[in-house]
Formats: C-alpha cells, sequence, structure tokens
C-alpha cells in the first residue's frame, strides 16, 4: 500500500497546482463566459517573475534568500493581474458575448507572450515603457475633456501610430548601437530553473519514502488561496458584487452596480491566481516558454467536470484528475496489479498507459465518458445563471 500512498499524496500535489491554475478559469469563466486560452502563459509569467525575484535575492545570502518565496507570491499575484486587466481593458473588453472570437484573441495573446519571454530584452523594455507612458499618459489628459467620447476614435488613430513609432524607432537605435546589455535576450528559449529555498528541500519520512516538503508547501498555499478566494467572493463587497453579477448581469446593472469594473476585477483576480500558480510550478521542475501548456488543457477540463463557476466542484475534479494521472502515469497501479493475482490478465492493459502522455489519454476517455452522464459537471448551474 505504500506506494499507492505516495502515488495519492504526489498526485493531490499536483491537483493542487491544477485547482490554482482552475480557480481562475472558473472565476473568469463562471461569470463572463470567456474561454481564456492565455491563461497557461500568465501561469508562464507568475513563474519567471519567481525566477526574477530568487536572482534578486541570491545575492543577498542566507538568511535572506530562503525566503524569496515568499516574496515571489505577492509579487508574482500583482504582475500577473496587471497582465490580465491590460489583456481585459485592451482584448476581452471588445468581444464580449463572441466567444469564438474571444477564444481566438486570448490564442494569438498566448502565441505574443510566448515570443515575449524568448526575445524580451533591454532595448524591447524601453520601448515599451516609452510606448505606455507617451500612450496611457495623453489617454490620461484627453480622456478629462467633456468631448471625449467625441474624440475618443480620433485619438485612437492618431495616438496609436504615432507613439508606436516613437518607441520601435527608440528600440531600433538602441539595438543598432551593440550595447550587450540592452540587446541579450534575458530568458531566451531555454528553460530556467528555480532553487528551492533551504526549508523546502527535503521531506517528510512517511514509512520507506519521503514526501518532498515542497509539494507540502504546495498544498498549503492552494488551501490558502481557496481561504483567500472563499472570503473575498462571500464576505467584501466585491466579492458579494461579483457573485451578483454572476447570477444576473442585468439586475446588477438596473441596481447600480458597475460591471465592467466587475469584469476587469474578476478577470485580475482570475489572472493573479494564475501568477500564483506559476509560483508553484517554478518548484516543480523548470520553466520555459511553454510551461503554461502543460497545464492549460488540465486546468479546463477541472472547470468542465467540476462545473462551471462551482468553488466545491473545482476542487473535487482538481484532486481527483491530478491524481488519477499520477496513479495511471507513473505506473504505481500496474505495480497494485502485480500483487493481486486475480487482476494479472488486465497488467497489459495498465502498463500500456504507464506514461505520462497515455495516462492523459486515459484521464479524457474517463472525462468524456463522464460528461455523456452529467453534460453540466459535477455540481451544474442552476436557477437563472443555467438559463442564460
Amino acid at each position: 500500500m505504500l506506494p499507492l500512498i505516495e502515488a495519492i499524496l504526489n498526485g493531490i500535489s499536483i491537483g493542487s497546482v491544477l485547482l490554482i491554475a482552475a480557480l481562475g478559469l472558473a472565476i473568469v469563466f463562471g461569470l463572463m463566459g470567456v474561454i481564456n486560452l492565455a491563461h497557461g502563459e500568465l501561469m508562464m509569467i507568475g513563474a519567471y517573475t519567481t525566477f526574477v525575484i530568487q536572482n534578486i535575492f541570491k545575492p543577498l545570502g542566507e538568511p535572506f534568500f530562503d525566503w524569496y518565496i515568499i516574496v515571489a507570491i505577492p509579487v508574482a499575484f500583482i504582475v500577473t493581474a496587471l497582465a490580465g486587466l491590460i489583456l481585459e481593458k485592451g482584448v476581452i473588453k471588445f468581444l464580449y458575448g463572441r466567444p469564438l472570437e474571444t477564444l481566438l484573441a486570448t490564442w494569438g495573446v498566448s502565441l505574443i507572450l510566448r515570443q515575449f519571454v524568448r526575445s524580451v530584452n533591454g532595448s524591447m523594455a524601453i520601448g515599451l515603457t516609452i510606448f505606455s507612458l507617451l500612450f496611457f499618459g495623453a489617454m490620461f489628459f484627453f480622456s478629462r475633456r467633456q468631448n471625449w467620447l467625441q474624440i475618443r476614435n480620433l485619438f485612437l488613430y492618431i495616438t496609436l501610430p504615432l507613439t508606436g513609432a516613437i518607441a520601435i524607432t527608440t528600440g531600433i537605435l538602441i539595438n543598432q548601437s551593440q550595447n550587450k546589455s540592452l540587446t541579450t535576450p534575458w530568458f531566451s528559449a531555454r528553460n530556467v530553473d528555480v532553487t528551492a529555498p533551504e526549508w523546502l528541500r527535503g521531506g517528510i519520512p512517511l514509512g520507506d519514502f519521503q514526501f518532498p516538503t515542497a509539494r507540502i508547501f504546495i498544498i498549503v498555499l492552494t488551501l490558502l488561496c481557496l481561504a483567500g478566494v472563499y472570503w473575498f467572493l462571500n464576505v467584501t463587497d466585491w466579492g458579494l458584487k461579483i457573485r451578483a453579477v454572476t447570477q444576473n448581469r442585468t439586475m446588477s446593472s438596473c441596481l447600480g452596480i458597475p460591471t465592467a469594473t466587475v469584469d476587469a476585477l474578476t478577470f485580475a483576480l482570475g489572472s493573479g491566481l494564475a501568477g500564483i500558480a506559476g509560483v508553484a510550478i517554478s518548484l516543480l521542475g523548470s520553466v520555459g516558454p511553454n510551461t503554461g501548456q502543460n497545464y492549460i488543457v488540465d486546468a479546463f477540463m477541472v472547470v468542465v467536470v467540476g462545473g462551471v463557476g462551482n468553488l466545491l466542484g473545482s476542487i473535487i475534479a482538481a484532486f481527483a484528475i491530478g491524481t488519477v494521472s499520477y496513479i495511471v502515469g507513473s505506473g504505481t497501479l500496474g505495480l497494485i496489479i502485480m500483487s493481486q493475482e486475480s487482476l494479472t490478465p488486465l497488467l497489459d492493459i495498465v502498463n500500456f498507459f504507464a506514461t505520462t502522455s497515455m495516462a492523459k489519454v486515459l484521464v479524457f476517455v474517463i472525462i468524456i465518458g463522464f460528461l455523456q452522464v452529467k453534460p453540466s459537471g459535477i455540481f451544474p448551474q442552476k436557477g437563472r445563471t443555467a438559463e442564460l
């Protein structure tokens, strides 16, 4: 039974990462009906933020380096929340009610973010900073005019290409200077490693094996995120507004709730949770431009199986998918069958799925079968929300 217990614990830790990622998707999809294919890249940004914070703390030495991960969690949340807010204001805001266009747009954003991570350097960062200061500074100034609604389109047609041209020209001039400190990519296409603090190395003995401390930390982090999201949605004023808009957007708007602000806040919250998931991912392996793609499909499956927008359903689905994937993919199920002579004929079939990729195939087949019975997930929406 020890291999089974070890596999279950490891599966729960994987499910914890899926749950943090799926929390953001469940909130965004449940409120706005937006299928955000760039959610995995937001997780990637959170993982790279952890890598940057690690490098900032590394020269400080002990004992400061041991606590960099505590600083990385809120910083990753803020960075990805801001990225999500920009995505909502710049792209998603104009595509509400058009799920296909939203899906394609966020897929394009995911490709852009992956290429951005591969290519970003000092000159690009300076160019983006100049563009942001000029464009948003001008928008802040002109938006205070009484005739802003009448001149907004003219402002965009003139200011957007002008500030973009200035930023691009600045970047080209910096690249021509051959200054390696400004032209060398910060991350490139290679994977980078995040070193766990001393107190997250090793493990806790459980029989003949050790359960890694880093995985315990991920489980605790997930529980804290769950508690935080539950408290925010059920206690705070903005949380109640989010729930109201989820129940009935039209009535909420009539009652004076700023639905546009609620949408932006919800998207920022979901994106921030993806950043925290990125911190957890960085403790499990190397970080690269494609890191988020390894989790995004499973995170969507958690949302669908659990029931769109249902917190308890997402919890059950995340731990079930993570545990089943690990037990099958690690070969633990085959070891259990070998110990039972009556089940030996099934050994060849089980060993066929005893790889990570084939385990995912088996999990997807199980999910498809489950959705044939309960197409709305474990806990389907009820009432007015289900009718919309």
